[in-house]
């Protein structure tokens, strides 16, 4: 694994229960702030391989990206509480 995409993978799995993060700023954190776009297809190629809480990581509004009734439903597992479908509030659950 080249380096960026290990420190993508640390920073995912260091989101606690009922927190999440945006894909900037996992790649922020990861070293390299333009790449939030490589984060989502990390997250896509790598979350089942590496047992990854891909379901805490959010675009910049708050909002689920795809379809994300299972995101949603993990997340509320969790104890997040969406403000509508699809959007939670970061002031709230963001890391």
């Amino acid at each position: 694994m080249i380096p960026f995409t290990q420190e993508v993978v640390d920073v995912i799995r260091s989101i606690p229960a009922g927190r999440v993060m945006t894909y900037g700023q996992v790649a922020r954190l990861a070293g390299n702030p333009r790449a939030a776009r490589q984060v989502a297809r990390i997250l896509h190629n790598l979350s089942r391989t590496e047992h990854l809480p891909w379901h805490r990581v959010l675009n910049a509004k708050g909002e689920i990206s795809l379809d994300g009734d299972e995101q949603q439903l993990a997340l509320e597992a969790e104890g997040v509480v969406f403000e509508r479908p699809g959007k939670l509030s970061l002031s709230r659950y963001q890391v």
